[in-house]
């Protein structure tokens, strides 16, 4: 009857689509070493949820990738970040299949992409295919691991996704050769104070209590009963292992169980790109950025649409004022069925009069799903429904800028909240110099002092641009060309015998735009190695002449159209 009184206006939340696999048995390994993780699907990242599976590759580049089933290739993908050279496989069964990160294709493939990048005066291309063009047998060759991309290191990034939507599904539902029979570690309990009036230990404030036990059996301790006085939500700091593994991985599902009654779950059997940003308000984002430690909620923000919970109660918050001895149990699983258990009680108390009160000066309230708007001297904020987690408490002040800055500097609010979707923010300068209004930019100032150029544009004498986090700002300039420097390479170099030309191409604020190589007056073929700054020529004898002397020329433009040039011969 409690839990009827209680949650008699709870609702039932987001339920998950039905993504397990009727076949689990469609696809093989894409690799043909021993399938080891580095990461899993459903990862903990800031801004996202990891897509796929990332597969070792024993340290090191060039294994051979195969089509993990039949089909055909229907896109290749050539990026400087992201999956970097990336292909594409459509099957019949109504999957796709994604390999990321890799070194280079077949060399039919490989042949027909760099066609296209010449034919484009591209590096990067995306190129979709027609089913006769590339088709494929379960375990063809069709690449070789890599590094490419925003890879951290050599992995092969795997993913298996719905055909008709694009929906990454987590690969560990169907039957792939991984061995895993090690329960999820449970690390941290977190209980968290949902208004000003829940108190925690007599305290308003979150409660980080460390857990105790192993082998799928946890407690706290001391093992008392927690007093807690008010609405209360839950979260836990967990991760998963796999044999054979060091790397800990995210659980599959998490499970909040008060007095016998489920009232919240989590399971990650897949989800769409358009809402893997909701992992900010999954995740205590917060504690993320003070302490670098992912801490995943057991109860939702009241703006938090992700598709993966199942079975939630009152966005799995709980009332105790009753002065009851509450039972709770906390289920985290992996997508081997491994099963660890979180017991602890919860002694409810009657609300007390709380005394704490919100400091109103320079406080603002944003219900998060109305537009909002702030506005003061030389600044004006625009936020706009859907955007927030949650209603919030915005404040803002203003600090006098360095002499580098021609504004003020602008904090707004704190780069400890997280927001979905992006505002726009609109800085007036207080000082322009003479003929650079152009080469003015808004800049974001980040806790350890790193800038980060934004563009903006000119409207009504603000620069105005669309930003997604908070935190502070101010208009900077950006009148220095980028940096060039060819690594071994000279005016009149002897390149005989050697396999590739390496420039390394860096600015400091606006970002490189556009890079623009040419080899005897002829566009050439530079990859662009964006993580390392790196633009790298391999020569082509079917593109230059061997044996004679060349001319190379490069251009380079910031996003502030700022150029720099770079010119000498070689003969090779």
């Amino acid at each position: 009857m409690i839990l009827i009184r209680f949650f008699i206006f709870s609702i039932l939340y987001f339920s998950t689509l039905d993504d397990v696999p009727k076949d689990k048995s469609i696809f093989i390994s894409p690799l043909k070493i021993p399938q080891l993780l580095s990461a899993n699907f459903g990862e903990l990242r800031i801004d996202h949820f990891h897509s796929g599976l990332d597969i070792k590759t024993q340290g090191v580049t060039g294994k051979e990738v195969v089509a993990a089933a039949d089909g055909y290739i229907y896109r290749i993908s050539i990026t400087p970040g992201g999956f970097g050279n990336a292909l594409y496989i459509r099957h019949p069964s109504g999957y796709s299949t994604v390999y990321g990160h890799l070194d280079r294709f077949t060399p039919e493939i490989e042949k027909y992409v760099r066609d296209q990048q010449y034919e484009r005066k591209s590096f990067q291309v995306t190129l979709f295919l027609s089913k006769e063009k590339f088709p494929v047998k379960q375990g063809d060759l069709i690449a070789y691991s890599g590094n490419s991309g925003g890879s951290g290191g050599p992995h092969l990034h795997f993913e298996i996704r719905k055909s008709d939507s694009e929906k990454p599904i987590n690969p560990l539902l169907f039957n792939f050769d991984m061995t895993d029979n090690i329960k999820p570690v449970i690390e941290k309990l977190v209980i968290y104070p949902i208004n000003r009036h829940t108190l925690i230990n007599n305290q308003n404030s979150e409660k980080v209590i460390n857990v105790t036990g192993g082998n799928g059996v946890y407690t706290l301790y001391p093992g008392n009963a927690i007093p807690v006085s008010g609405l209360a939500g839950f979260g836990i700091k967990a991760y998963d292992k796999l044999n054979n593994s060091p790397n800990k991985c995210a659980v599959y599902s998490i499970e909040l169980v008060i007095d016998s009654t489920s009232v919240f779950k989590y399971v990650m059997n897949g989800f769409s790109f358009d809402e893997s940003r909701y992992v900010n308000s999954h995740i205590d984002y917060e504690t993320y950025m003070k302490e670098n430690v992912y801490i995943e909620r057991a109860f939702l923000l009241p703006n938090d649409k992700l598709s993966v919970y199942k079975n939630v109660i009152n966005r799995g918050l709980f009332n105790f004022n009753d002065n009851k001895i509450h039972q709770a149990e906390i289920i985290v699983t992996d997508a081997s069925n491994n099963r660890s258990l979180l017991t602890f009680k919860i002694k409810a108390q009657s609300e007390k009069s709380n005394t704490i009160n919100v400091p109103d000066k320079g406080i603002n309230v944003m219900p998060y799903e109305e537009r909002n708007r702030y506005s003061t001297e030389n600044i004006s904020i625009s936020i706009p429904e859907g955007a927030l987690y949650d209603t919030l408490l915005f404040s803002y002040k203003k600090e006098r800028g360095s002499s580098e800055m021609f504004s003020d500097l602008h904090c707004v609010h704190n780069e400890l909240t997280p927001v979905h979707k992006a505002y726009t923010l609109s800085i007036k300068p207080t000082s322009i110099p003479e003929g650079k209004k152009s080469k003015l930019l808004i800049v974001r100032l980040d806790k350890d002092q790193k800038k980060t150029g934004l563009n903006g544009q000119w409207d009504n004498g603000y620069l105005k641009q669309d930003v997604l986090s908070f935190g502070r700002y101010y208009i900077g300039i950006d009148t220095i060309a980028p940096a060039i420097s060819a690594i071994g390479l000279i005016n009149g170099s002897n390149l005989r015998g050697t396999k590739e030309i390496r420039i390394r191409i860096t600015d400091d604020l606006s970002g490189i735009k556009a890079y623009e190589p040419l080899i005897d007056g002829n566009w050439a073929l530079f990859e662009y190695d964006q993580k390392n700054d790196m633009l790298i020529y391999k020569f082509d004898e079917t593109r230059i002449k061997k044996g004679s002397k060349h001319i190379l020329s490069l251009k380079v433009t910031d996003n502030k159209d700022n150029s720099s040039y770079y010119k000498c011969s070689f003969i090779w």
